[in-house]
């Protein structure tokens, strides 16, 4: 008995948890929609008990891709590796953090938000102690974008180094049935577990004009109308004067069309176009779309200036796609028993008709020239990346570079990119290093590469977006408009365009 005490085991014994394979973000909200699905469904066994998720051989089948899903961390885990190498250099000797005025007020907050604080003061340890603590040399394990190290550092200094980490999220789906095919939720689920696809909202900056000019389409306004890219003040009841700033060296100057005034993210032209159709109506375009949270009728809406999801942004594009219909982005089919009985099968996701179908073909049309338009914000994705098949997309840059997102729009996918820090305080130093075009939209490129090269997929590269069923009533070829001696004006009438203001 000793002799074979003695002797190992041999046991291959390789726990798992939920930080291991794809998905992890994704398989914990499910997690949580399934116990409230159960709950509120009153979905349980035979005998009365309630269904363990972990232990009652349960099979949930969604939409998710296997291949899509490993394509889009890849690409996330790819590029952001390169984009914190960009955001830790150096100007003139002068690191990134320090020239944060709030930062030491970030580390105050994050201290005291961290599982290690509040476990010291369950300890009944007084401020002067759980100070101490933070400013003694530990081994701690920390995130790396090479993989997971122990390190020996003081504790404020591990919540410093978090602070400055890029965070980043995106989601793909199928803009006609609503199915997600991938979920990115975070850059790592065991370290950092907030869900930054359905549960985190951000500024959503200059993504926010296509709802702007989805709305003058919709009033007849044409694409090609040409418009002075020049400053116009709006002036509201109650409220002071308003007139956004614009980038003196991203200003176009002149007459620019519409499409193009939206190709190269001008807001003059965006806050003029907003003066003219009023905030009310883009607003009520903007929660048909699907944007849940607080949109003030407000103009500088046309800018961005609220907060959405991922999800939220990614299903609200999907309407230009499919004909105007915004799908309720939907990724739980059906619930079996361990042995085949089925469960849950009857979702019937939600569906608005929030455009007309030629408004939703014009709004592909004015988001290809964002990536068609040499000089434009995402044409990169053709200069750059090299893709020649149909595509469009808009680019979004919040105040201070805080926020830089890409939602980028094909026939049969629509994919939503957003790339930030915890805190808004932590920002890029200018906007050529933080625009959404640059953090955002490498992601978009480097997952669509992978899922054009996979056949297995059936996304197709020489298919273009769908046109209405019935004749366009609007000219979609501006240069039918060339040496006319005018500017196209609405669809409906021949009121003059003025100008400039």
């Amino acid at each position: 008995a000793k002799e074979y005490q003695a002797k190992p085991l041999g046991l291959n014994y390789h726990p798992t948890n939920h930080y291991d394979g794809p998905a992890p973000y994704f398989r914990t909200e499910l997690r949580k929609e399934l116990s409230t699905l159960f709950s509120e469904q009153g979905i349980q066994k035979s005998d009365g008990t309630p269904y363990d998720l972990d232990r009652d051989g349960l099979k949930i089948y969604t939409t998710i891709n296997y291949q899509m899903q490993t394509y889009a961390e890849e690409a996330q885990r790819n590029y952001m590796q390169k984009l914190q190498v960009l955001f830790n250099g150096t100007i003139k000797g002068v690191s990134m953090w320090k020239t944060i005025p709030e930062f030491k007020m970030l580390i105050e907050n994050g201290m005291k938000n961290s599982d290690r604080y509040r476990a010291l003061k369950l300890q009944d340890k007084t401020d002067d102690e759980i100070r101490q603590n933070f400013n003694t040399p530990d081994t701690l394990e920390i995130f790396t974008w090479k993989g997971d190290s122990t390190v020996v550092w003081k504790p404020i200094d591990s919540i410093a180094y978090c602070q400055l980490l890029l965070r980043n999220a995106m989601m793909s789906m199928d803009p006609k049935t609503g199915y997600v095919k991938a979920w990115v939720g975070g850059i790592n689920f065991e370290h950092f577990k907030y869900d930054q696809v359905k549960v985190g909202k951000r500024q959503v900056g200059s993504t926010a004009k296509s709802f702007t000019y989805a709305r003058a389409i919709e009033d007849a306004y044409s694409p090609c109308q040409r418009e002075e890219n020049v400053p116009d003040t709006i002036y509201t009841p109650g409220s002071p004067p308003w007139c956004p700033k614009s980038d003196p060296s991203e200003t176009k100057p002149g007459l620019l069309t519409l499409r193009e005034a939206l190709a190269f993210s001008q807001n003059w032209i965006t806050a003029h176009i907003m003066k003219e159709i009023t905030p009310v109506p883009v607003v009520e375009l903007i929660k048909k779309l699907g944007i849940s949270g607080d949109v003030p009728s407000v103009p500088s809406i046309c800018l961005g200036t609220f907060d959405a999801s991922v999800m939220e942004m990614t299903a609200a594009y999907s309407a230009f796609v499919n004909h105007g219909l915004w799908t309720e982005p939907t990724y739980l089919l059906r619930i079996e028993d361990k042995n085949g009985n089925v469960l849950y099968s009857d979702h019937q996701p939600k569906v608005v008709q929030a455009l007309t179908e030629q408004t939703a073909y014009v709004m592909t049309y004015m988001l290809k020239g964002v990536v068609d338009i040499t000089g434009a914000t995402g044409n990169r994705l053709r200069w750059k990346y090299n893709f020649t098949n149909p595509m469009g997309g808009k680019t979004g840059t919040t105040d201070n570079q805080s926020d830089g997102w890409f939602v980028g729009i094909t026939p049969q996918l629509v994919t939503g990119v957003w790339t930030g820090f915890e805190n808004r305080a932590v920002h890029f130093r200018s906007t050529r290093f933080g625009e959404g075009a640059n953090t955002a939209l490498p992601i978009f490129a480097e997952y669509m590469k992978s899922v054009y090269a996979d056949p297995s997929l059936g996304i197709k590269k020489n298919i273009d977006f769908e046109p209405p069923k019935q004749p366009l009533t609007v000219t979609l070829d501006c240069n039918a408009y060339s040496g006319s001696g005018s500017s196209p004006q609405k669809a409906t009438n021949d009121v003059e365009k003025r100008l400039s203001f």
